[in-house]
């Protein structure tokens, strides 16, 4: 694996960090994009970008931090500002606030911002996953005899035994459940629509690939992403029933 994409000097140029770059680009260019075809300011649409950024960065550091308390509470301005920890929860969360707060204070309806950050959300992580790979940064999965397993000797947190290329599996699943989201946040639809599908289908991507990690269990056997992605799968679901309930009485009484 490749976890230094780049050496030039004393500049170090990490696979992680490329594609987390290039994430934010292209999931800024799918939200500069839907915006327009919304109707969305442009200048909106850029703030709500920058504050998505922002926001998950911040959350997903906070809430790897909150996780591993024990390893950064001896200096924790230190782990803070370090390169390495991120917590992809924590960051969808950071995001949202950030994202929200910004929509409400450019008085742009929230359900709509929704809808038009869910498809690049899905984007990002996509192209994040494959910085994942590269770094070999531990989240790949359980040691397997598969013949496209792959050991990563030379990773960030490296293994010798042939694993589960698991971030290769989240990276293809997500560029599907992008595809969708984009199809329909590309038409008008009811606000949080298409959230409420983002949260549908990224949590049962992640529920399910839980299974094949090494993250250690937690309660009833699941991992705390898994909790994480069955309330997500529970808030969607709710949102996309609940909707087009309220649009069959509307046609009903059309």
């Amino acid at each position: 694996m490749y976890p230094v994409f780049l050496h030039l000097g004393q500049f170090k140029l990490n696979s992680y960090g490329l594609l987390a770059a290039l994430a934010m680009i292209a999931a800024g260019f799918v939200v500069q994009r839907l915006a327009g075809r919304l109707g969305v300011d442009p200048g909106v649409s850029l703030e709500l970008t920058v504050a998505a950024i922002v926001g998950g960065l911040v959350g997903a550091r906070l809430y790897w931090a909150a996780e591993h308390w024990g390893e950064v509470r001896a200096m924790p301005l230190h782990a803070l500002s370090g390169g390495a920890g991120f917590t992809w929860y924590g960051g969808l969360l950071g995001g949202f606030v950030a994202v929200l707060l910004v929509a409400r204070r450019r008085r742009t309806p929230a359900g709509t911002v929704a809808n038009i950050m869910a498809p690049p959300i899905a984007l990002g992580y996509a192209v994040a996953r494959i910085g994942c790979f590269l770094s070999g940064d531990g989240t790949y999965g359980r040691p397997s005899g598969l013949p496209w397993a792959m050991a990563f000797p030379h990773g960030t947190v490296p293994t010798s035994v042939p694993v589960q290329p698991t971030t290769l599996y989240e990276t293809a699943t997500m560029l599907v459940v992008f595809a969708v989201l984009y199809r329909l946040a590309s038409r008008p639809q009811p606000g949080w629509y298409v959230f409420g599908w983002f949260l549908v289908l990224s949590g049962a991507e992640r529920f399910l690939i839980e299974f094949l990690r090494i993250n250690p269990r937690w309660l009833l056997g699941l991992t705390p992403p898994q909790w994480f992605a069955l309330a997500g799968i529970l808030v969607g679901s709710t949102i996309v029933v609940r909707l087009r309930a309220r649009d069959d009485r509307l046609s009903a009484t059309a």
